[in-house]
């Protein structure tokens, strides 16, 4: 991958419908050019898809919650349970394994405070296995992109 992959990515990233020419013309190439990188960016797996970036609140899902679980058990049995059952609740859009005293963080989408309650204790607290729960709902977002930062 070179600077000029990168361009065709950030541009992606900010607009993901614009047309080969307005890529080829915003990252300063020819149309041919720019369509054979973008598919060997797909074709080896850089650029995976593409989405709409939806408002959640318009779409009816206005809370956004970070849960920071903590297992009970890490041996291997416990650890592919757990992200097994991640992987299958709609309301994680992320899971994230950390590092220190918490051992995953998800984000979590859901309509209201009941369904949060419901979330809690009919999806994740039957998983079994977890010594803890901590929850942070988001109530202003300062700061959100999908174009990744240039490397050094």
């Amino acid at each position: 991958m070179d600077d000029k992959d990168r361009q065709i990515i950030r541009a992606l990233q900010r607009d993901g419908r614009m047309t080969n020419q307005e890529l080829a013309e915003a990252v300063n190439l020819s149309p041919s050019p720019c369509l054979r990188r973008v598919r060997n960016l797909e074709a080896n797996g850089v650029i995976r898809g593409y989405s709409a970036e939806v408002d959640a609140k318009a779409y009816g899902i206005a809370i956004t919650v970070f849960v920071r679980i903590r297992l009970e058990r890490h041996n291997e049995t416990d650890v592919q349970h757990f992200e097994r059952r991640m992987q299958m609740i709609e309301e994680v859009l992320e899971c994230h394994v950390l590092t220190g005293v918490m051992d995953y963080q998800l984000r979590v989408l859901v309509p209201d405070l009941e369904a949060y309650e419901d979330f809690i204790r009919n999806r994740i607290h039957p998983i079994g296995g977890i010594a803890s729960i901590d929850t942070s709902f988001v109530y202003g977002t300062v700061k959100r992109t999908a174009v990744f930062p240039l490397p050094s």
